[in-house]
């Protein structure tokens, strides 16, 4: 295969919270209006932001992770979609440098251009220091451009465009506007099912953005990989996925995986709907079951299914939220607590700080499955862990804990880093 080309801008920013989400939204839909076809992607485990950009750009939106993913499966998503596409964005994670891998070594690995996303609001001069320092940080990466978010006034706007260093191209202003803003909760933006008004805000942030932002850079070459075939582990096999308000936090590569594996994937609903579908396995994804106690313990009808199918031996692969659902009870730390599944002994409470953030892997016999944590909820059980996961600097990570048929964590797995092992816990067959 040979290389594809097409242009690129890697959306990153001094920090978190300078907009990158929204700028990245807003140059999709922008560009699309324009009759362009747009790929966007999103650097780090997130499952939030991917939720909003697909509705920006009207195509599917999977992850770029060097440790999650891999360069090679990076490579791979990079260049289908540079076939496709007229223009990829790639929304970064954190500040620029921030984190191992950072979105940098991400720009740096498949030659991305930046544009870096600066919140001009409460400066003036000092807009092009910061656009300054970013392009000349690290040698190895190119910031070619730049936007000012929440910025008010052409003057304002004037004197940020001035201080960029020579040779940085401008692409103009946001304006701060709380009809185009995007809400958030304690884990990031709210899903994107949940904004009833999602698509008026991106085509008003996008009606905000000017001419200057449907610059194109330089096509970026990309080249074609090869990646191992995957075996058929999941031939026959029916995978049931829940998937609803409570739980939603699903990589498009992970259902992609299953089925590339063989497996019939359906989906429930814990919160509405009363018995599982046909399957010979569960998985329970992360999301908010602590915002929908009420609903998912008065769920009889459905918790007894769930039950009657770990009683029957079949396996269940619970992830974050999906574990915390399992437990005897889940306090929301606002004062109110509710029994759960009762499939895993303990009580986890929600808390107002982050509990653990960051990528790790777990070492299965039958291969390295790799992911991340994020949460802010505490667990409390005696039971002991059968697995443990390890961060990249090799300390301890996430417990595993299995319980019969079930395999519960913290961790969210990406599904390609390890098809053996995912197919060995959806099976039972050597993971538990």
């Amino acid at each position: 295969m040979s290389d594809a080309f097409c242009p690129a801008l890697m959306v990153s920013a001094p920090a978190s919270g300078q907009g990158k989400t929204t700028v990245t939204a807003a140059l999709a839909r922008r560009h699309r209006q324009a009759g362009r076809r747009v790929r966007v992607f999103k650097c780090g485990p997130d499952f939030l932001d991917p939720m909003i950009l697909e509705q920006a750009s009207g195509a599917p939106v999977y992850q770029l992770d060097l440790f999650m993913c891999g360069e090679a499966e990076c490579r791979r998503l990079l260049h289908e979609a540079a076939q496709e596409a007229d223009l990829i964005l790639v929304e970064g994670v954190m500040g620029l440098f921030d984190g191992k891998p950072s979105a940098a070594d991400l720009a740096a690995r498949f030659g991305l251009p930046v544009l870096a996303v600066i919140d001009g609001s409460a400066m003036a001069q000092t807009f092009g220091a910061l656009a300054h320092g970013l392009a000349n940080y690290r040698s190895d990466i190119r910031v070619v451009a730049a936007l000012g978010n929440r910025v008010r006034s052409e003057r304002h706007a004037e004197m940020l465009a001035e201080s960029l260093p020579p040779g940085m191209n401008w692409l103009g202003t946001l304006p701060p506007d709380d009809e185009a803003a995007l809400p958030e909760r304690h884990l990031g933006l709210v899903q994107a099912d949940e904004i009833g008004d999602l698509d008026s805000r991106i085509e008003r942030a996008a009606s905000n953005l000017s001419d200057a932002a449907l610059w194109l850079p330089e096509p970026v070459p990309f080249a074609a990989c090869e990646v191992p075939a995957i075996a058929q582990l999941l031939a026959g096999r029916r995978i049931a996925v829940a998937r609803d308000a409570a739980f939603a936090f699903i990589y498009r590569a992970n259902i992609a995986c299953l089925e590339v594996m063989g497996a019939q994937v359906s989906y429930f609903s814990p919160l509405a709907d009363s018995v599982l579908p046909e399957c010979d396995a569960v998985w329970l994804p992360g999301g908010y079951p602590e915002l929908h106690l009420d609903r998912l313990s008065n769920n009889h009808a459905m918790a007894g299914s769930i039950r009657f199918h770990h009683a029957a031996g079949k396996p269940i692969l619970a992830e974050c939220g999906g574990m915390l659902y399992c437990l005897d009870h889940l306090d929301d730390g606002r004062g109110q607590r509710a029994p759960m599944l009762g499939l895993l002994p303990g009580t986890a409470t929600l808390q107002l700080r982050l509990a653990a953030l960051g990528p790790q892997a777990i070492d299965l016999p039958p291969g390295v499955l790799r992911g991340h944590t994020f949460h802010y909820s505490r667990l409390e059980t005696a039971l002991p862990p059968q697995w443990r996961a390890q961060t990249p600097d090799a300390r301890p990570g996430e417990a595993v804990f299995c319980c019969g048929s079930l395999w519960a964590s913290y961790f969210h797995a990406y599904f390609p880093s390890a098809p053996e092992a995912v197919a060995a816990i959806l099976t039972g067959e050597g993971a538990i």
